[in-house]
C-alpha cells in the first residue's frame, strides 16, 4: 500500500507546524462546539425558561456516560491507528476504521435501549426535580433516540483527525455546529418544539454530517477506505483500542458521579437555581476545557506517531508546546471569571438570583484554571503513546480520589461554596501529582533521545 505523504511528515516536519496545523482545526472545531453548547443554554434560557437550564443540568451526567463509551472506542481507536501509521502497519490501520464504526453501533445502540426504559428515576437520581423532571425527559428521550448516530461520528472524527486530515474533522464539526445553530431556533421559537427542539436540532445536525464523513473515506485518494473485512471485528484491534481508551472511559465516567454529585449538593443547598447556576458556569469552564482538548486532539496524533517511530526528542518537544499553549488559554479563563463574570451570567438568564449565584460559582470554579491545562495535557500525553495504566490513574485522580471526597465532605461546612470550592482544590492537587509522574517519564525519553 502506498503510504500516505501527510502522516509520514508526523516524524519529520517541524513540531511547531505540525502541531499549527493539527491542533489549530481541533481547537477551531472544539471552540465552535463550545460555543453551539453555550447559544444552546441562552436559546433555552431565554426560550423556555430558567427551569428549564435547571432541568438540563440532570442530563449531563447521561451524556458524559454516553460520551465515555464513545470516548473509549473513538479515542482509544484513533490512538491506535496513530501507533500503527508510526510502525508503518497501513493493512491494521484500515481495518480500525472499520472496527471503529462496528463498535460505535454497538455500544451507541445498546446503551440508548437500556437507559430509555429507566430514564425517570435515572434523572432524579441525577438530581433533576419534580418541577425540573420534565424538561430533563423531553430533551434526553431525542438524545437517547440519536445516540448511535452520535457515537458513529465522534469516532469517525477522532479517526480523521489521527489519519492526517484533522482539517476535515474540523469542517465536519463546524458545519454541524452551523446547522445545530440554524434549527435551534427555528424547532425552539418557530416551532415551537421547547426543549425536545434543542435535542432535535442537534441529532439531525449530526446525521447529515456523517453522510459526508463515510464519503471522504470512500474517495479514491483517500488513503484509509471502508471494507468488508475491516468492518469483521478483530480481536487484538477491540482489545488494544478498548484499552488505550479506557482511561478516557473512566474519566468520562468518573464525569458522571461527578455531576450527580454537584447536582445534588446544589440542589439540597441552594434550590434549582443554584442546580441552573452551575449548568451556567459549566457551560462557560468548557468553553476553556474544549480547547485545551484541541490542543490535546492536536498533540495526539504526532506525540502517538513519534512514539511508535522511537523519536523520543519529537515527543518531549510536542508535549513542551502543548504545555505552553494550554497554560495561555486557561489563564486568559481565569481572568475573564475574575474580571466580568456578572457580565457572562446575564448572558444566559435574566434571572437575577440565578446570575448572582453563577458570578460567585465562577470566581471560585476558575481560581486555579492557570495550571488545569498542564494536568489534562499530561494525562493524555501518556494515553497518547499508549500508556494505559499511567493516563488512567492521573485521569482518575482528580475526580475520584480528590474531587469525590472533597464535594462529599466540603458543603457540610460551607454549604453550596463547599460545592464550588472542591473544584478547584482538585484541580490543585491533581496538578501536583501529574507533575511528579511525568518527571521520570521525560528523563527516560532523554535518555533514550541522548538529550
Amino acid at each position: 500500500m502506498k503510504k500516505n505523504t501527510s502522516i509520514t511528515s508526523l516524524g519529520t516536519e517541524k513540531i511547531s507546524t505540525l502541531l499549527f496545523q493539527y491542533a489549530v482545526p481541533a481547537i477551531i472545531a472544539m471552540t465552535a462546539a463550545s460555543i453551539y453548547n453555550i447559544t444552546d443554554s441562552i436559546f433555552i434560557g431565554h426560550g423556555v425558561g430558567k427551569d428549564a437550564i435547571s432541568g438540563l443540568v440532570p442530563t449531563f451526567p447521561l451524556i458524559n456516560l454516553a460520551a465515555a463509551f464513545g470516548a473509549m472506542v473513538g479515542i482509544g481507536a484513533s490512538t491506535l491507528l496513530s501507533i500503527r501509521m508510526g510502525q508503518k502497519d497501513y493493512e491494521s490501520a484500515n481495518k480500525i476504521l472499520g472496527n471503529v464504526v462496528v463498535l460505535n453501533l454497538i455500544t451507541g445502540a445498546s446503551f440508548a435501549v437500556v437507559f430509555y426504559f429507566v430514564l425517570d428515576p435515572v434523572l432524579l437520581f441525577f438530581g433533576a426535580s419534580e418541577q425540573t423532571l420534565p424538561y430533563s425527559r423531553d430533551f434526553m428521550q431525542i438524545i437517547l433516540f440519536g445516540n448511535v448516530f452520535s457515537h458513529v461520528y465522534y469516532g469517525l472524527n477522532a479517526v480523521l483527525r489521527a489519519s492526517g486530515r484533522p482539517e476535515k474533522a474540523m469542517y465536519s464539526t463546524l458545519i454541524t455546529v452551523g446547522i445545530n445553530l440554524i434549527l435551534n431556533p427555528l424547532f425552539i421559537f418557530g416551532l415551537k418544539l421547547g426543549i425536545r427542539g434543542s435535542a432535535l436540532a442537534t441529532i439531525i445536525s449530526q446525521c447529515i454530517m456523517l453522510i459526508w464523513q463515510y464519503s471522504l473515506f470512500q474517495r479514491k485518494d483517500s488513503f484509509l477506505k471502508f471494507t468488508l473485512d475491516g468492518l469483521k471485528l478483530q480481536k487484538r484491534i477491540v482489545i488494544d483500542s478498548l484499552s488505550i481508551g479506557l482511561s478516557q472511559f473512566l474519566m468520562n465516567a468518573a464525569a458522571c458521579v461527578i455531576v450527580i454529585l454537584i447536582t445534588r449538593g446544589m440542589r439540597q443547598t441552594g434550590g434549582d437555581d443554584a442546580v441552573g447556576a452551575y449548568g451556567i458556569v459549566n457551560r462557560i469552564a468548557f468553553l476553556f476545557v474544549m480547547i485545551v482538548i484541541g490542543l490535546n486532539q492536536g498533540m495526539q496524533p504526532i506525540a502517538g506517531y513519534n512514539y511508535g517511530a522511537k523519536k523520543y526528542d519529537r515527543v518531549i518537544v510536542v508535549f513542551n508546546k502543548t504545555v505552553f499553549f494550554a497554560t495561555l488559554a486557561m489563564s486568559a479563563g481565569f481572568l475573564l471569571a475574575q474580571i466580568i463574570p456578572h457580565h457572562i451570567a446575564s448572558i444566559f438568564t435574566p434571572d437575577s438570583n440565578q446570575v448572582n449565584l453563577s458570578t460567585n460559582g465562577m470566581r471560585i470554579v476558575f481560581a486555579f484554571f492557570p495550571i488545569v491545562g498542564f494536568q489534562m495535557v499530561t494525562s493524555n500525553f501518556f494515553q497518547s503513546m499508549g500508556m494505559v495504566k499511567k493516563s488512567i490513574f492521573l485521569s482518575l485522580t482528580r475526580q475520584v480520589l480528590f474531587l469525590i471526597p472533597l464535594l462529599i465532605f466540603l458543603p457540610t461546612i460551607w454549604s453550596t461554596n463547599g460545592v464550588w470550592w472542591a473544584m478547584p482544590i482538585s484541580d490543585a492537587v491533581a496538578s501536583i501529582v501529574a507533575f511528579f509522574m511525568l518527571i521520570p517519564q521525560i528523563r527516560k525519553f532523554k535518555t533514550a533521545a541522548d538529550i
